[in-house]
């Protein structure tokens, strides 16, 4: 059974990211686990530090040989030389270090041959014994090279070769390195192996040498030989030596190692060097790879074009296939080798059994010897369980105190191998070396793997560790490790946590930034809330630029800021970072060293050099220059060439004193001007060209003004610059008639016919001759009023609003001018049922462009006399007008009505009136009157229509519901039709009664409905009260009243009486309803009518209005308010002035009184007599008043 001596729980991770988490319970007995080392267990010695086999000294320094060992407990050291005893201590010039095995031989004169030979070192304790290699100590020595005859090579251009080295074996080995004149450099096509030998991948002519030299240089002795040199000849034949690819090309190769595989042993903690060199052409590109894991990368790395591959430090889990694959644009070659890692020690638990294995490989076959603690083994005591067969030895059923170091020596007659491995027999109980309770955070894995090894998330490897593959964050919690034997048990508890990882969100964008400006950088994370973020900013990876925000802002930015930005957002788990760049950018320095080279009359080239760009191209080059001349101070832009341009050439005009300078422009703007070139002169010469925009107009009848636009000083050429102007009329082969004039713009011909055409020339001439041959224009002379109107006027009337105008052209000779149009004037005299014209019409016009003969009138008024004539329009003005015609208009349909309203509206009828069109367009022949009643939800009720003749203008509507909202629409019509309608909305009025009481004081009036009771509030207790109904009809004057009754409010006692449960408040409420009923019949009877008025129905439908008490001073009825916010039906018309809206009534007691007091005489009737009182203001027709709405109001008493 497995004896566990301690059981440890760490978290690591071993060489994989962040988010593998590994848990190792790391049992103890392995040997190569850090626990070990501080553990107090147990320990046979085992050499950590010895030195190599060979040990070539310098005669000139001192011989250091070491050898360090551990165990538990510390082992004591001793040597050997030649097979004896060293005995140090009688050798004054032998050194032990304390505490170690290493000696130190102090040579200084002495002969250092006296000290070679064979050295082993021994460290022992209770538990075993350890040696050492057997060390060979030898002076160093540099041996020449072996005579010997290189013949030449000859290969063919793109073959690979190998030229080998085979340099003497010096002590120690020599450095080799190739020259011919040179040295002889590397690369990835020629590269020098391990062994020193030279190969190329491929050859070129440039290949061929006649010395190629191996050198091998003695570092101890400070001395180099050589090998005889090497005569290399490439032939660059044109035939093609491989069929399958062009010129040449193939597949790739290994030239070293040969073959598919290969194998490489390494011992742990030893650096493993592999090595691939590959032929091919193109050159291959070499590659390395793990088969099933990945390469160490924080212990390889790669040599030699990466065709060596290092590993240094090597473990048991280094081993395995490496694959070296060579690749290039034909194919792909593969060598895998195969690598083992050799441990050295066995740890066993008592009663267990173990293995140990020594496999060496040789020619001849090596000899295979073991010893235990130093001793042959077949000279230590026989020991139960242990069995040697060859190179193996089997351990079975070890018990405690078996310890003991194990020597396996191979030896040939070349040379021999010693490696030592302690067998460890351990019989100890667990202990936890780690802390209690310790928390690991390890931030979660986002990738996308959701391949899991073994298909658990969760790995225990054999020694004891826990991997988590991909961390998550469900796999944070309490983890518990348990260490057990047959001696005892114990565990350990850790926790972990798995945190969100640090991710930049928004990472800092790169900036092109003008010097002087600002620049900001963002960088925005994300981070576990758990962890505390600090924000660093570096500048080029170096300087701190600024920590603690997610925003950097550089202001007023200076060439020195220029560089690369790095956000770090670091935790105490993990970072994240960021870069961008920084451009500071200008606009550039001007050019500077103006040259002018390759000078003629009209031409020369302009040279300059170009300034700074301050990291912006330059794009172009705008040359400028000075007319000294003519426009002193005044820099005109010349030309431009491309940014990448330093010369120009440049066309020059004659007569002109140059002086050039060149401006740079980049993305950032225009650099300053250079400093002026030096002056260049042109000579005069005869203009180059005439006057531009020549042209004759005449301004007046009678003449010809010709103008053009005058050359500029920098056009004449040469001095005495003037005009000749020619001119003739048109189609006359008359000769021209010539002026020379100054150097103006324009001149004037007199005495020329009215508005006939002329040719024109005007051409320059100065000191030197006259410009080309100028064009000939064609102008105008001045143009008069025409002298005639159009004939034949004839209209056509196509509607009322509507005719055309034709007319017959004027002939060209009358016009006198160029023709612009004709207008055509046009006015209403009257309509056609008037008698007398209408003086205050104004004419109307219209211009119709052109040599037209027709137009179109529009706009016209219907049943109307017009009249009109016609002009001829010029550039000069208008000719005589046409003869007058005259036209009529036929009926149309007529305007709206000029308006629409309600007036005494009634409980069950509605007074309209409206007025006759502001334009009947035609005769009238009457108007046309619908109306529909609209329910509460402004749905419309059935139509009715009526007709009326031209001469009606009010009419009163009977038979209608109170209380209802009624829309009417409104048209009048002549034989041409009906025209536009105008709408209007009125309301009935409601049926409604009011009671009055009254006390010696004062006096109270509230309206009522039709139902046959009314509450009466705020009434007064131990107070008498008179009270009495009143009911009237709008459209009868007569008053019915009932009689007055007295009624007394008892007093209230000093404490809380509820009112309404009161007989005397019951009695009243009572005789109230009574006599409010007994009015009722009487008004119905009355009217004779029995048709019920849907007032209840609208007092639920509204809010009660509020009502205003009486003024306390005359005991008058106050008017009533209404509040309510009464909307129109869409698309109606606002009720004019006297409609009544729905809830609203305009009458009142007050309304039928004179505006007296409304007081009670002693026998309870009114004092005064009742006066219908109307309100009655005169508003547009789109406005009202508003009566006030008595429906269930109440007013409280004062």
């Amino acid at each position: 059974m497995p004896v566990l001596v301690a059981c440890c729980l760490h978290i690591l991770c071993l060489n994989v990211s962040p988010s593998v988490l590994c848990l190792h319970c790391t049992v103890c007995m392995c040997l190569n686990y850090a626990s070990i080392h501080v553990s107090p267990v147990p320990q046979p010695p085992t050499i950590t530090l010895q030195s190599p086999k060979d040990y070539i000294f310098d005669p000139r320094e001192n011989i250091v040989i070491h050898c360090e060992a551990k165990g538990k407990p510390s082992p004591s050291f001793s040597w050997t030389r030649n097979g004896t005893h060293f005995d140090v201590e009688k050798d004054s010039k032998v050194l032990m270090k304390p505490g170690s095995g290493t000696l130190v031989i102090d040579i200084s004169g002495e002969k250092a041959e006296a000290y070679e030979g064979t050295y082993q070192c021994t460290a022992h304790n209770e538990h075993g014994t350890a040696v050492s290699n057997s060390i060979v100590i030898r002076q160093s020595r540099s041996p020449l090279w072996s005579k010997e005859r290189n013949e030449a090579i000859t290969v063919q251009v793109g073959a690979f070769l190998v030229l080998q080295c085979r340099p003497p074996a010096g002590l120690p080995p020599p450095v080799i390195f190739w020259m011919d004149n040179s040295e002889l450099p590397l690369d990835k096509r020629v590269s020098q192996a391990l062994n020193g030998d030279l190969y190329f991948s491929n050859v070129l002519p440039e290949d061929t040498r006649s010395d190629y030299i191996c050198y091998a240089r003695f570092p101890h002795t400070q001395t180099i030989q050589q090998k005889q040199p090497i005569s290399v000849t490439v032939l660059n034949s044109k035939s093609r030596l491989w069929t399958d690819s062009p010129e040449g090309e193939r597949r790739p190769g290994f030239m070293l190692p040969l073959g598919p595989t290969s194998t490489k042993m390494v011992l742990r903690g030893d650096t493993l060097e592999l090595e691939c060199i590959a032929e091919g052409l193109p050159t291959p590109e070499i590659s390395w790879t793990k088969d099933g894991g990945e390469l160490p990368s924080s212990r390889m790395s790669f040599h030699n074009f990466k065709k060596t591959l290092k590993i240094s430090d090597v473990n048991e889990a280094d081993a395995g296939d490496y694959r070296c694959t060579a690749t290039n644009n034909l194919g792909i070659a593969h060598h895998i080798i195969k690598v083992t890692v050799k441990g050295m020690n066995l740890i066993l638990a008592p009663n267990e059994t173990g293995i140990l294995t020594c496999r060496v490989n040789g020619e001849p076959k090596p000899k295979i010897s073991w010893f235990v603690n130093g001793v042959p083994i077949e000279n230590v005591p026989e020991e139960h369980g242990r069995k040697v067969e060859d190179d193996t030895v089997i351990l079975s059923n070890v018990q405690s105190g078996s310890s003991a170091v194990y020597q396996c020596n191979a030896s040939n007659e070349f040379g021999y191998l010693l490696a030592n491995a302690f067998v460890n027999v351990l019989a100890e109980p667990p202990r936890v070396l780690t802390p209690p309770n310790q928390v690991y955070q390890v931030i979660t894995n986002n990738s996308d793997q959701t391949a899991i090894k073994d298909g658990d998330s969760y790995v225990i490897h054999e020694n004891g560790t826990l991997e988590i593959s991909v961390a998550q964050l469900l796999n944070s919690g309490k983890y518990t490790c348990i260490a057990t034997n047959n001696l005892g048990i114990k565990e350990n508890h850790v926790f972990l946590e798995v945190k969100e990882p640090t991710r930049i969100l928004k990472q800092p964008e790169y900036k092109v930034v003008q010097r002087g400006m600002s620049a900001m950088f963002e960088c925005k994370v994300k981070h576990d809330p758990s962890l505390i973020p600090t924000m660093t900013w570096l500048k080029d990876n170096g300087e701190l630029f600024e920590v603690d925000t997610d925003s950097l802002t550089i202001k007023d930015v200076t060439d020195v800021d220029e560089g690369t930005y790095t956000c770090i957002m670091n935790t105490t788990l993990d970072q994240d970072s960021a870069s961008a760049m920084l451009t500071v950018v200008e606009k550039p320095d001007p050019p500077s060293d103006l040259e002018l080279t390759d000078q003629t009359e009209r031409s020369v080239q302009l040279t300059w050099i170009p300034g700074d760009e301050h990291n912006s191209p330059t794009q172009k080059f705008l040359i400028q220059y000075e007319d000294l001349l003519h426009q002193p101070g005044v820099w005109i832009n010349l030309t431009e060439v491309a940014g990448t341009s330093t010369t120009a050439q440049l066309n020059l005009s004659p007569y002109v004193y140059y002086s050039f300078r060149v401006l740079a422009q980049n993305r950032v703007g225009h650099s300053d001007p250079s400093q002026p070139s030096r002056q260049y002169r042109t000579s005069p010469a005869a203009p180059d060209e005439n006057p531009s925009d020549v042209q004759g107009v005449g301004t007046e009848p009678g003449n010809l003004v010709i103008t053009w636009t005058p050359l500029t000083g920098f056009q004449s050429n040469g001095p005495g610059l003037e005009y000749r102007v020619q001119w003739r009329q048109k189609d006359m082969d008359d000769e021209w008639s010539s002026k020379n004039v100054a150097n103006v713009s324009q001149f004037i011909v007199s005495g020329t016919p009215t508005f006939v055409p002329y040719e024109i020339k005007v051409q320059a001439l100065n000191d030197y001759g006259s410009g080309p041959e100028p064009e000939v224009v064609t102008g105008y002379s001045g143009e008069d009023f025409p002298v005639s109107g159009p004939d034949s006027v004839q209209v056509m009337v196509h509607n009322g609003t509507l005719a055309e105008v034709h007319w017959e052209p004027v002939l060209s000779p009358s016009v006198r001018g160029k023709l612009q149009g004709y207008k055509v004037y046009y006015r209403r005299e009257r309509g056609l049922h008037e008698t007398e014209m209408d003086k205050d019409q104004q004419d109307q016009v219209l211009t119709f462009s052109g040599n037209r003969s027709e137009g179109r009138l529009p706009g016209l008024q219907p049943y109307s006399l017009y009249s009109l004539f016609i002009t001829v329009l010029n550039n000069k003005g208008e000719g005589p007008p046409s003869t007058s015609k005259t036209f009529e208009t036929p009926e149309g349909v007529p305007g709206p009505p000029s308006f629409l309203k309600v007036i005494n509206p009634g409980l069950d009828s509605l007074t309209l009136e409206w007025g006759s069109p502001v334009n009947n367009n035609g005769r009238l022949t009457g108007y046309t009157l619908k109306y529909q009643p609209v329910n509460n939800t402004n749905e419309l009720g059935p139509a009715k229509v009526m007709s009326f003749l031209a001469n009606d203008t009010t009419v009163t509507l009977g038979n209608l519901n109170s209380s209802m909202l009624y829309k009417f629409y409104l048209s009048a019509k002549t034989i041409k039709g009906s025209g536009p309608i105008i709408t209007e909305e009125a309301f009935t009025v409601m049926d409604t009664s009011e009671s009055s009481l009254h006390n010696n004081n004062s006096s109270f009036t509230e309206l009522v409905n039709s139902s046959h009771s009314h509450m009466l509030k705020g009434l007064k207790p131990g107070t008498s009260y008179k009270v009495r109904v009143v009911a009237r009809d709008p459209a009868d004057p007569t008053v019915h009243s009932t009689d007055e009754v007295v009624v007394t409010v008892p007093a209230v006692p000093s404490r809380q009486v509820d009112i309404a449960t009161q007989g005397w408040f019951i009695g009243l409420m009572c005789a109230i309803a009574l006599l409010i009923l007994v009015l009722l019949i009487v008004c119905f009877i009355k009217r004779n009518k029995g048709g019920k008025y849907p007032v209840k129905e609208k007092e639920d439908a509204h809010q009660d209005p509020e009502i205003q008490p009486m003024k306390e001073d005359d005991g008058t009825f106050g008017e009533y308010s209404d509040t309510e916010d009464h909307k129109p039906l869409k698309g109606s018309r606002t009720p004019s002035n006297g409609t009544v809206r729905r809830d609203e009534s305009d009458d009142s007691l007050v309304d039928y009184g004179e505006g007296g007091d409304g007081q009670f005489n002693e026998d309870g009737s009114f004092i005064g007599q009742y006066s219908g009182k109307k309100e009655k203001d005169t508003h547009e027709g789109n406005e009202s008043s508003e009566a006030p709405s008595p429906v269930n109001a109440m007013n409280s008493f004062v």
